[in-house]
């Protein structure tokens, strides 16, 4: 077995459920992790039910009675303690991110301190769960608001960041005084085990084991059972806008609470007085970074008329120098797709572009070597082409062309999904009309960096399909609490708000 691996407890075959320790018994059915560079099978997890489930949530509810009493800056500075288990294990849990997903070591090793930066995030949020004091109407009288932990999260994440989504929501949602159950994709098992591994260990010490579950199972056991269940006040999903629509369909049903993160179709507007070499790398990397199997990247770019032939060209000379080949090495640039499925996504959305008339200006290719490797690719097309309206997550990128920054915005709003936006101008009264409330209407609008690589001192989310979510920074722990108004009398009287008169 791969010695990183076993530095990270990765066996061979792997229990599928976690609360603490690992609960025996499963399905019966196995997976296996595959290394999409080679082929090669990493390791298999076999796979847990529904019973397995109950295990997990029933422990989870009773870590989060005893955790939610702990005051939140001692809970944070548990969260510290897990982030220095991963920096410990940075570059071994870094690697792993690699093999198993396919993104580029370099992005590996970032996602890992991605999250290592999370907690440290959450540490200080620890420290500011303030609530509003507000001036009541009646003497004698004071109102204030505070927050207080929602129970036991559900946490839905997928293969491209397999460790860095789940750190967005549970280091969190821990500081907020919750309980944490992850379900990650089938795709990245083994990531989600190792990360884990090391931040239960940590709470474990402190005699919190189980706070934290881990359930590996299929979309219609465990998936269906988790956002269905009336014991997850909150389920959080990444995913598809298809995934994401069912999740809000079911968790509105029993009126729980939703935070979604779904497709992007984002788009870069390129203006006339650009620093153009500064363009070119902020859509190369948005574009092509993790083999465009990102949320936030770049699918389609807005280049003016007066400056498209030079920018595509070079776009275009550009792409044929990207390194494509083993994410391991330091001089690649781009990785493989995750697995066939992915592929067959790449060879099928090119034929439906073309067949509506998109120009391949360069790439197109399935590479003939083993691992799911494909080129990228930059398409010529019109606004107006139905594909456009569709994200296809794979590396292909729409070029099209504009004559005013209003018909460029209009065109990047068009499409049902609204997560990432950006433009490349050195003008200030292009910038912040495109930042205006009629510019971009996207969670997130750029000016002179690309749609990808967000940090995550700023809330993270989009609007329209993307699902209005919103995570990492800024306030976003109000979505792991619930909110609690209160008014004390301190007079001896009982007035009524609004001067309405009762007396008995």
């Amino acid at each position: 077995m791969n010695e990183v691996l076993r530095r990270l407890g990765i066996e061979e075959v792997n229990p599928g459920a976690w609360a603490g320790s690992a609960i025996d018994g499963a399905t019966g059915e196995v997976v296996s992790s595959t290394n999409p560079s080679t082929g090669e099978v990493l390791a298999k997890v076999s796979l847990a039910g529904t019973r397995e489930y109950e295990v997990v949530v029933s422990r989870a509810q009773e870590a989060f009675e005893r955790w939610r009493m702990l005051p939140a800056p001692k809970r944070g500075e548990i969260v510290r303690q897990m982030g220095q288990a991963m920096r410990a294990q940075k570059d071994d849990l870094g690697a792993l991110v690699t093999m198993e997903v396919g993104k580029i070591l370099s992005e590996g090793l970032g996602e890992v301190q991605e999250s290592i930066d999370m907690a440290d995030l959450a540490v200080g949020m620890s420290r500011q769960l303030f609530g509003l004091s507000m001036h009541s109407e009646r003497a004698g009288h004071r109102m204030y608001e505070q927050w207080h932990p929602l129970g036991v999260v559900g946490c839905i994440t997928a293969f491209n960041f397999p460790n860095a989504v789940w750190a967005w929501n549970a280091m969190v949602a821990l500081i907020a005084g919750d309980a944490v159950i992850w379900k990650p994709s089938l795709k990245a098992p083994l990531t989600a085990i190792a990360t884990h591994k090391m931040c239960d260990a940590v709470l474990a010490e402190h005699g919190f084991s189980g706070l934290l579950g881990l359930i590996i199972g299929g979309d219609a056991d465990v998936g269906e059972t988790m956002i269905a269940d009336s014991r997850l006040p909150l389920i959080s999903a990444t995913g598809s806008t298809r995934m994401g629509k069912r999740v809000n369909q079911v968790v509105a049903g029993r009126l729980g609470r939703c935070l979604l993160e779904l497709g992007g179709n984002n788009a870069i507007i390129v203006e006339p007085d650009a620093d153009l070499d500064l363009a070119i790398r902020g859509v190369a990397f948005g574009a092509v970074g993790t083999a465009g199997q990102r949320c936030t990247t770049t699918r389609r770019l807005f280049v003016h008329s007066s400056i498209a032939k030079e920018f595509t060209d070079r776009l275009v000379a550009a792409y044929r120098q990207v390194p494509i080949g083993d994410p391991m090495k330091s001089d690649t640039l781009m990785g493989p797709l995750i697995d066939d499925d992915a592929v067959r996504m790449y060879t099928e959305g090119i034929e439906a572009i073309k067949a509506e008339g998109g120009e391949v200006l360069v790439g197109g290719d399935v590479l003939d070597r083993a691992g799911s490797f494909v080129t990228p690719t930059i398409v010529r097309g019109r606004p107006d082409m139905q594909i456009v309206q569709h994200e296809i997550f794979v590396p292909i990128l729409y070029v099209f062309e504009y004559d005013s920054i209003e018909d460029a915005i209009r065109w990047q709003n068009d499409v049902p999904q609204g997560l990432s936006s950006a433009i490349f101008t050195d003008s200030f009264r292009k910038a912040e009309r495109f930042l205006a409330h009629h510019g971009s209407d996207c969670g997130i609008a750029n000016v002179n960096i690309g749609t990808s690589g967000a940090e995550i001192g700023g809330a993270f989310g989009g609007e329209k399909e993307t699902g209005g979510g919103r995570e990492a920074g800024s306030d976003s722990w109000k979505a792991y609490m619930r909110r609690q108004t209160c008014t004390l009398n301190w007079s001896t009287d009982l007035p009524l708000a609004q001067g309405v008169k009762f007396d008995i």
